[in-house]
């Protein structure tokens, strides 16, 4: 068998030409792009994408939040615990009844003389943070005499701080009893 191979001509012409394996083919180049019906389905899935991301976007929020809060309440508890270690050791001078520990949370940032040290001041917090999940700094705080359960303050000292936000945390318990 013998083949036998054809040259093809390149007219200027946009009539159709004939291909090596016999079927026509325009000399104009095919238009490419979307059809309308991948538009809308490429369209659909982005939607559909989109849509799961905002509830999670929205957890992420939530959770760097909690987060938030929970640094701020370990600072604070722990400037406290401070406050009463230098209490308990007699390197600050401390006012009867308050079992050491410090009678508000201001005092915790402008600091209290040292016994002995004409002078200085200690600090145990530089300021005191803003509620990630109320948006101020008005703490809930718990004094010695309080019950634990309490959302008043006894107002003689500080021995516990919460938030006074009502929400719920992702685990399911509430921000107030962190």
């Amino acid at each position: 068998m013998s083949r036998i191979l054809s040259r093809q001509v390149v007219s200027s012409s946009p009539r159709p030409q004939v291909s090596a394996s016999g079927f026509f083919r325009s000399a104009r180049p095919r238009a490419t792009g979307m059809t309308l019906i991948e538009l809308v389905l490429a369209c659909a899935i982005l939607l559909v994408l989109a849509t799961a991301a905002i509830p999670l976007a929205r957890v992420t929020v939530k959770r760097h939040k909690e987060d938030a809060l929970r640094y701020d309440l370990r600072q604070m508890r722990d400037a406290i615990d401070r406050y009463k270690d230098a209490a308990d050791k007699g390197q600050i001078q401390v006012q009867a009844g308050t079992e050491g520990y410090p009678p508000d949370l201001q005092t915790l940032v402008h600091g209290v003389a040292l016994t002995g040290v004409t002078g200085k001041n200690v600090r145990f917090l530089r300021r005191i943070p803003i509620d990630p999940m109320t948006g101020n700094q008005d703490w809930g705080m718990r004094s010695v005499q309080d019950d634990t359960d309490t959302t008043s303050w006894g107002g003689t000292d500080v021995f516990d701080v919460f938030t006074k936000s009502s929400g719920t945390a992702l685990n399911g318990t509430k921000y107030s009893d962190w």
